[in-house]
């Protein structure tokens, strides 16, 4: 099994802190544009898209700042391989971003970069901040 490379990509999104987090901590809101449904049950969210499903285990959660997940597929390999959706607000202009950490592997580089700005394109459409 190759190594991934971790990443971290910066989408600045003009919208309150507070209403972006409901958008990437909260079933209902990652349901809303990262995958076609969300569950979760404890710790544990379900990922569905066109009849794939991936579950992720909830490492990390902090209000207003915040997500961590890691794909339960990724716990056999490697312990080390998360992804994060963090908020930073510029503390002199108040921007706001999405950061994204993500690992890929090389070959999937690209092409896993482009899947989060469709994905984050998308999440702009929907917060009416496209």
């Amino acid at each position: 099994m190759s190594e991934k490379i971790k990443y971290e990509l910066e989408f600045p999104i003009q919208v309150s802190p507070n209403l972006l987090y409901q958008y990437i901590s909260t079933p209902s809101g990652l349901s809303e544009w990262y995958a076609d449904n969300v569950n979760s049950r404890g710790e544990i969210f379900t990922f569905i898209w066109e009849g794939s499903e991936e579950q992720a285990r909830l490492l990390t959660k902090k209000s207003d700042d915040k997500i961590k997940l890691r794909w339960l597929a990724d716990e056999d390999e490697d312990e080390s391989y998360y992804f994060e959706l963090r908020i930073q607000v510029d503390e002199i202009t108040k921007d706001v971003s999405l950061m994204i950490t993500d690992f890929a592997e090389e070959d999937e580089l690209d092409e896993s970069k482009m899947l989060w700005d469709n994905m984050v394109a998308e999440l702009k459409h929907v917060l009416g901040s496209a």
